[in-house]
């Protein structure tokens, strides 16, 4: 599936409530999807700086793909964590890097999150790209 494609996914997934409570509680159930994080991999290399909350992540290519493992302590930010996982795992890199991730203006994420937290959204995304721009050299 295209990076577009599950972006317009998430979209369509956000559209059916109008509450941002109700948004924050998807948010929130995506988090606690997410897989197990590995305790080793929990390391000051792989945090993200710039997040108010703690965030790890992980990438490797597998099969020309980049695979992302991450997690964080808080929920939110898990449950934000795991809506970029699951655009971006599994993209190769060339198209990680030149994404428009357009659904977290579509579904309103920026805007209803607090300065800090928007700022760690932006370093996440900014390490993600990174991470495959790393990947595509090798």
């Amino acid at each position: 599936m295209s990076i577009n494609d599950i972006q317009d996914e998430i979209i369509e997934e956000f559209s059916m409530f109008d509450d941002w409570i109700d948004r924050y509680q998807l948010l929130i159930d995506y988090g606690k999807s997410l897989p197990p994080f590995p305790e080793e991999q929990r390391t000051e290399q792989n945090l993200i700086d710039g997040c108010q909350s703690a965030v790890w992540f992980t990438a490797s290519l597998q099969d020309g793909k980049v695979v992302y493992q991450a997690t964080s302590d808080a929920i939110l930010v898990k449950g934000i964590v795991a809506l970029l996982l699951r655009v971006l795992s599994g993209q190769t890199p060339q198209d990680i890097a030149a994404a428009d991730l357009y659904f977290i203006r579509e579904i309103g994420l920026q805007e209803h999150l607090s300065p800090t937290r928007s700022n760690g959204l932006s370093a996440m995304l900014r390490q993600m790209k990174l991470y495959a721009l790393a990947l595509s050299s090798k």
